[in-house]
C-alpha cells in the first residue's frame, strides 16, 4: 500500500490515466459528449491554496465586490433574511470509509486543495445595521449543529438541513440568536455519507420542503443497498415531516432553488467521475415530479454507463435529459435566481457557484457564472460573473453557495478563503432598510 501511495503522489502519468482529448463545447442544452475512457486513477490536478494577497475576485464592469465577513469556519450556504441579515451555514461533513487504495490516494490529493480550518457546525448571522453595505455585526445564531448546509425560511420557521437531519428553529425578525434548541423535522440518510451535503428549498406556498440527497458512491461501487433513499430529491411535508421521493437518479443534487413566479424546483447536480476529464457534464435542470435522471445507469439521458452492474435498459429508456450543461467537473454547489435589482444584463436567469475541479487538467470551475433565462428557461451561453478564484495554478478561493439579495446584491460563500463576498451594481453598496427591527 505504501509503495502504491508514493507512486501515485509522485507520478503524473499514474494520476492521469489516459491522455486528455479536446473538450468541445461543454455547456448548454446540447453539450459535446466525449468518448469515455478510464485510467488507473482519474486525471488529477489540485490547485495549491494561496491567499488573495490584497487582491479580489473580478466582476463585470459596473459591479463592485467586497468581502463582508472573513475568518469563518468553512462557510457553505447563505440565506438573506427579510430584514437584510445574512445567515451563514458553516461546517464540514462526511466520513465515508475508504474502500480501495484509489480512495485513499484520491482523498489525500483532494485534501491538498481544501481549507485546513475546522468546520464550525453553526449558523453565523451577519448584520448591516445602518444599510451602508458594511456588515459590522456578527453573532453565532446557533451552534452545536451537524455539518449544516441547506437553509430555508418559511414564515416564522427557519429550516436547516444538517448532514443527518432536517431541523427547524422558531424565528422572529431581528433576532440574533436562536431562542432554543432545534426541533427535528425528519432524519436524513447519513450512513456512510459519501456525498454529505443536504441542499434545501421550500415550495412557493411553504407546505413542502425539498431536500437534495447525494449518492454514497460514484457509480454504486458500495452496492445498491448503500444507495437506499439517496441520489434523489425528497419532498418533505413541513408540518409533519412525512417524506417521499420527488425525483430520482440525480447523483448529487448539491443546490436547489424555487423559481419565482412559477414555483418550479430547479437543481444543480454534480455528475459522475472516472470516465475522463470531459465527462460527465454537471448540470442545472428543472426537476420533474416523479422524474428519473439516469444515475447510475446512464448520463445525459440515454448515454449508458457500462461500468454499472447489473445493466438496466428499462431505466436508461426512462431517463430524462437535463436542461443545461455547465461543463464536466466544475462542481456546481450554488444556485440562485436573479432579480431586476441586479441590473438589466443579469436580471433574468440564475447564478451558479462552481466550486472547481480536482479531477481535470487543466482545472475548470472556480467561479460564479450567470446563466441567462428567457420565458422561464435557460437561453444563452453562461457568463462569468465572479472570477479570479483560480490563477497561475493556485486557488485563492472556492465558491460554494450563492444567494441573491432582492435589494440588489449577490452573496457568495467561499469555503477556501473562509469569507463571504458581496457583489453589487456600482453605486449601490448599501441597501434600503436596516438590519435591526
Amino acid at each position: 500500500m505504501r509503495k502504491l501511495l508514493v507512486a501515485a503522489l509522485m507520478c503524473p502519468a499514474f494520476l492521469a490515466g489516459c491522455g486528455d482529448e479536446p473538450a468541445g463545447q461543454q455547456y448548454g442544452p446540447n453539450p459535446d459528449l466525449a468518448k469515455p475512457h478510464r485510467g488507473v486513477l482519474p486525471t488529477m490536478e489540485i490547485s495549491e491554496p494561496a491567499g488573495w494577497g490584497g487582491q479580489m475576485p473580478s466582476v463585470p464592469q459596473g459591479y463592485t465586490i467586497r468581502a463582508i465577513s472573513t475568518d469563518l469556519a468553512i462557510p457553505r450556504q447563505t440565506l438573506v433574511l427579510p430584514n437584510g441579515d445574512i445567515l451563514v451555514a458553516e461546517g464540514r461533513g462526511g466520513a465515508a470509509p475508504k474502500l480501495t487504495p484509489k480512495d485513499i490516494i484520491a482523498g489525500l490529493i483532494k485534501a491538498k486543495g481544501t481549507s485546513p480550518v475546522k468546520g464550525g457546525n453553526r449558523l453565523t448571522l451577519l448584520r448591516d445595521a445602518d444599510g451602508d453595505g458594511i456588515y459590522e455585526g456578527r453573532t453565532v445564531f446557533a451552534d452545536g449543529l451537524n455539518a449544516p448546509y441547506g437553509l430555508a425560511l418559511v414564515g416564522s420557521q427557519l429550516y436547516v438541513a444538517n448532514q443527518d437531519a432536517l431541523v427547524r428553529f422558531d424565528y422572529r425578525p431581528g433576532q440574533v440568536r436562536a431562542s432554543g434548541a432545534p426541533v427535528k423535522v425528519t432524519d436524513l440518510p447519513s450512513l456512510i455519507n459519501h456525498h454529505w451535503t443536504k441542499s434545501l428549498t421550500a415550495s412557493a406556498d411553504g407546505r413542502f420542503l425539498y431536500v437534495g440527497i447525494g449518492s454514497n458512491s460514484n457509480i454504486t461501487e458500495r452496492g445498491l443497498l448503500a444507495e437506499q433513499d439517496r441520489a434523489m430529491i425528497w419532498e418533505v411535508e413541513a408540518e409533519t415531516g412525512h417524506h417521499k421521493p420527488f425525483a430520482t437518479g440525480l447523483r448529487n443534487p448539491t443546490a436547489l432553488a424555487t423559481q419565482p413566479g412559477t414555483g418550479q424546483i430547479w437543481a444543480a447536480v454534480n455528475e459522475r467521475d472516472e470516465i475522463g476529464p470531459n465527462l460527465v457534464p454537471d448540470y442545472i435542470t428543472a426537476v420533474r415530479e416523479g422524474g428519473f435522471y439516469g444515475w447510475p445507469y446512464s448520463y445525459w439521458g440515454g448515454q449508458v454507463d457500462v461500468r454499472v452492474r447489473p445493466q438496466r435498459p428499462d431505466k436508461v429508456a426512462a431517463a430524462l435529459r437535463p436542461d443545461y450543461a455547465l461543463g464536466s467537473h466544475v462542481a456546481a454547489l450554488g444556485l440562485s435566481f436573479s432579480t431586476p435589482a441586479m441590473g438589466a444584463r443579469f436580471a433574468d436567469g440564475v447564478f451558479v457557484g462552481e466550486h472547481g475541479s480536482w479531477n481535470r487538467k487543466p482545472p475548470v470551475g472556480y467561479k460564479v457564472v450567470f446563466v441567462p433565462f428567457r420565458n422561464g428557461r435557460p437561453a444563452g451561453d453562461p457568463i462569468d460573473f465572479v472570477a479570479g478564484f483560480w490563477k497561475d495554478g493556485k486557488a485563492r478561493g472556492r465558491p460554494v453557495g450563492v444567494t441573491v439579495d432582492p435589494r440588489g446584491a449577490l452573496i457568495v460563500a467561499d469555503d477556501l478563503s473562509n469569507c463571504i463576498w458581496r457583489i453589487t451594481p456600482t453605486g449601490h453598496q448599501g441597501r434600503s432598510g436596516a438590519g435591526a427591527t
